[in-house]
């Protein structure tokens, strides 16, 4: 085959390529979960996956924890999301195997947009607490956001 029949052949491929570039995708938002709505239903938000909105508060970083394989893990930290209605605790997750230092990456008060997946551990959970990786018993209830993404919300 000639070079001119090879590129006559591959012309259909390269104009689709070339146009789904610049052609724009829509991308839309994920609508975003009130933390009320969590905290009154948690084992319906129980390992889903959620997005929440509100202000920064009570930021704590962790000291470095273990975890059941025996990794150390660094660079956690703690802090609360307020909305206009309630407020619940999100956990940033170290960073585990080898030592680094990472400052958290919000401040009180920061507007943010958190993607987290809702954990509301009961029976031999796990949850992250100021003293590191914790299992939780029935009776604390404790229902937390970990976070896998967070945005600052740009007004």
């Amino acid at each position: 085959m000639t070079t001119s029949a090879r590129i006559v052949a591959h012309l259909p491929v390269v104009l689709f390529i070339l146009i789904g570039a610049t052609t724009p995708i829509p991308v839309w938002a994920e609508e975003s979960t009130s933390i009320q709505q969590i905290l009154e239903e948690p084992l319906v938000y129980h390992l889903r996956h959620a997005t929440l909105r509100g202000i920064v508060r009570d930021v704590q970083p962790l000291a470095p924890y273990t975890v059941p394989n025996g990794d150390n893990c660094y660079g956690a930290y703690l802090f609360r999301l307020e909305d206009d209605e309630a407020t619940i605790p999100v956990a940033v997750l170290g960073i585990c195997g080898r030592p680094i230092v990472r400052d958290p990456e919000v401040e009180d008060g920061d507007r943010v947009e958190v993607s987290a997946t809702i954990q509301a551990p009961s029976h031999g959970g796990y949850y992250l607490s100021f003293k590191g990786l914790k299992v939780a018993t029935e009776q604390e209830g404790i229902v937390q956001a970990v976070a896998d993404r967070i945005l600052p919300i740009v007004e």
